[in-house]
């Protein structure tokens, strides 16, 4: 093989449909390309082995900002054992500079979309007449015209993997620490060949279907003709959009409620309540219609609803942010998933540097370590508070017992104070087991928050027993005894939650 597309992905379960797009649009070199597709996870030096077995002349390989670090330490090796080899990068994590890791030892840089670049610099390269300049600049693809990369998922691909697609590319909003803001306009697929190709995937056995698009429910048209694709289908089957929160017409909201249960998942980028924040980031809310659509879909549908929120961003005080987690609770018990605000190169947020102090690190992922607002300390804690909130309120281990950390208090200042007290008995945030989460959640309700045991014990049980085969947890044996398992209601087959 003369050419090699590979990538790092963050997990086996996923796949790159970059690659898969560059190797569709390959023409005559096609037959020379071969898609190695790695995890972060494999030892660097293995994924170098595995690469260089093919004696490649020129390696493609997708940078993004899970793998940026390892990208870096994969060119270092493969340069150094094969320095004829031509590599060639592309993706979001070079797109834009400045570069925050050295990708000196690369030959050639493809800035943007480089569905079809690469096939021509790939063609210069084997004519021996490579372009003088190491970057690539940027080019806008006619997505019309583009072969489509549906076919390039293998059998195994479908059988192990998440299928990404998209239907269009683009994003019309300009929120200032996104790249997608830093696009001109959404442009959009042919629909009727994109639908053709999602129904060849559905017969050769795709359930799993993650949309990458910014912004699915923008064209009305487009979005409820993808729907009915799936309404129609009688098999399970999962799939996965990003939405925006305030455009949910009568025709969207009646197809999204003949969904079944755990069939559909919609992120929702929230970011911030604040209006005072979601203005210094260029953000519009309406509050009163993100309100509306999120209820009715807490409320009316059998949707998985996965809301976003950030911490750090420009303005944002640790009271503010614990006043949009408090209303999102409110509003649907649903998975808030709590991000650290990140400096990506080439967004708009740096221009708030000075006035906010804001600092970042210079190490992936950039996030941030300090403002005016926030300090070190703050940004660390609420680190950890994040992931103890992944771990016991995301995860839904705790469905039942987590609510009595707060009851009708603030479910901020509740929970933060246990994400304290849970870091000083565990000083770690990673590998603590289901059931010593459980033991320290009924320790804290009961020694800390004085509930009695006998209230606490009943949904802790609930929680911890749900699954047949357990054996009840020493610390609640002396409450089991007239312990009844709830039954599970509205799985209607489909009982997989997906993130």
């Amino acid at each position: 093989m003369k050419i090699i597309l590979t990538t790092l992905n963050s997990r086996f379960t996923h796949s790159a449909i970059g690659l898969r797009y560059i190797y569709a649009n390959m023409q005559e070199l096609q037959s020379e390309c071969k898609i190695l597709e790695f995890s972060i996870n494999d030892a660097i030096q293995t994924i170098a082995e595995d690469i260089l077995k093919h004696s490649p002349k020129i390696i493609g390989i997708g940078v993004y900002i899970w793998n940026v670090s390892e990208v870096a330490h994969l060119i270092h090796i493969v340069k150094k054992i094969s320095p004829q080899t031509t590599i060639v990068l592309g993706g979001p994590e070079v797109t834009y500079t400045p570069y925050r890791v050295n990708f000196d030892d690369a030959d050639f840089i493809i800035q943007g979309e480089g569905d079809t670049s690469f096939y021509k610099l790939c063609s210069q390269i084997i004519q021996q007449t490579p372009p003088k300049e190491k970057i690539i600049p940027m080019c806008l693809e006619n997505l019309k015209e583009i072969a489509l990369p549906y076919k390039y998922y293998t059998d195994e691909d479908i059988a192990n993997r998440y299928i990404y697609v998209e239907i269009s590319r683009g994003c019309p909003f300009e929120c200032e620490f996104c790249l997608s803001s830093m696009d001109e306009k959404v442009r959009a697929f042919n629909l009727d060949e994109i639908l053709e190709e999602f129904e060849i995937l559905w017969q050769r056995g795709a359930r799993n279907f993650k949309f990458v698009d910014r912004t699915f429910n923008l064209n009305m048209k487009t979005a409820n003709r993808i729907l009915d694709f799936f309404l129609a289908k009688e098999e399970e089957y999962f799939a996965h959009f990003e939405v925006i929160p305030d455009h949910f017409p009568s025709s969207l909201r009646e197809k999204i409620k003949l969904f079944p249960h755990g069939a559909l998942q919609l992120e929702i980028g929230i970011q911030t309540l604040n209006l005072e924040v979601a203005d210094n980031i260029s953000r519009i809310v309406n509050l009163e219609k993100m309100r509306s659509n999120i209820s009715f879909l807490e409320n009316e549908t059998h949707a998985h609803i996965h809301l976003d929120l950030i911490v750090g961003l420009p303005g944002e005080t640790l009271e503010s942010f614990g006043k949009n987690l408090d209303t999102l609770v409110e509003m649907a018990k649903c998975e808030i998933q709590i991000g650290i605000l990140k400096k990506l190169s080439g967004t708009h947020i740096k221009r708030h540097d000075e006035t906010f102090e804001m600092v970042y690190s210079d190490i992936p992922p950039y996030d941030i370590l300090k403002n005016k607002q926030l300090s070190f300390d703050d940004i660390q804690t609420m680190k950890r508070f994040a992931r103890f909130w992944d771990l016991t309120y995301n995860s839904g281990n705790f469905k039942n017992s987590i609510v009595l950390l707060w009851e009708d208090e603030s479910v901020y200042e509740n929970f933060y104070a246990f994400s304290l007290w849970i870091y000083s008995q565990t000083s770690s945030t990673w590998k603590i087991s289901l059931q010593r989460l459980g033991e320290l959640l009924f320790t804290y309700l009961i020694e800390v928050k004085k509930l009695p045991a006998e209230k606490v014990a009943q949904p802790m049980l609930q929680d911890m027993m749900k699954l047949k085969g357990r054996a009840v947890p020493s610390y609640l044996k002396p409450y089991a005894q007239d312990f009844t398992p709830k039954a599970k209601a509205g799985t209607s087959g489909f009982n997989k939650r997906q993130t």
